[in-house]
């Protein structure tokens, strides 16, 4: 029988909660190395591809060798900029979680499959392994309403978070303890790629500041709420 969330209802114009784990739970991010190229695989399958300025390096006799090279290689690459958007991630060392829109049907299946692959064989390669990363293809929910988009990429932005606070640590920092988009979303950090106005729209004229005390909201026991609002979310508490 296919597990939960591995049978995936694909639609155009759609969001969806993405994640997927290591095999057994294995780590799949060993190091700031391993975190930094997953994101830099991300990033270039995200941002737009300059075709034209690409061949024109390619064509020009006064390019490098090197920047031939360079420029061959992007142009190989496959590029997702017009058909997915990301809206969240958050990166932890057995798991990752995307919030995502797609805007033909199959965008995300094969901008998902084609990172797998590409940074399974990355992994494998430096950490002198064989053999499948990640336990399934990876698994996707619907967002069937706007509250459950929300709170979705809240629970993403949280996915470092304990559930205590440990003495002399803020909540700040547990959630700013792994790779993710949040910082982004506080407008600290720049990724052209993750598509904020989504969330931030949704919030006052003070976005940044609005959503961090969304996200970061404590109850009187000082106990993180990270029950989402929306039951279809429906995830595997072990892939959390």
């Amino acid at each position: 029988m296919p597990g939960k969330n591995s049978l995936k209802i694909y639609g155009e114009d759609c969001y969806y909660h993405v994640y997927n784990r290591g095999v057994n739970k294995r780590k799949i991010f060993k190091d700031k190395q391993d975190y930094s190229v997953f994101l830099t695989y991300l990033k270039e399958y995200l941002l737009p591809c300059d075709h034209e300025k690409l061949l024109k390096i390619v064509a020009d006799i006064s390019s490098s060798a090197k920047d031939k090279e360079i420029a061959k290689k992007k142009l190989r690459l496959n590029n997702f900029s017009d058909r997915v958007f990301l809206i969240a991630y958050c990166l932890m060392s057995n798991h990752f979680h995307f919030l995502i829109k797609q805007k033909d049907i199959q965008g995300m299946e094969l901008m998902m499959r084609s990172l797998m692959t590409r940074y399974t064989m990355y992994f494998n390669k430096r950490h002198g392994r064989v053999g499948t990363l990640f336990q399934s293809s990876y698994k996707a929910v619907l967002i069937e309403s706007d509250a459950q988009l929300l709170h979705v990429s809240r629970y993403i932005h949280l996915n470092p978070v304990s559930g205590s606070i440990l003495k002399g640590e803020s909540l700040y920092d547990q959630i700013t303890s792994q790779p993710s988009s949040y910082l982004v979303y506080l407008g600290k950090i720049k990724q052209d790629w993750v598509k904020t106005e989504i969330i931030l729209s949704n919030f006052s004229q003070s976005g940044f500041s609005s959503y961090q005390s969304f996200v970061e909201l404590r109850d009187n026991d000082f106990e993180l709420e990270t029950t989402l609002i929306s039951a279809p979310l429906a995830i595997d508490n072990e892939d959390t």
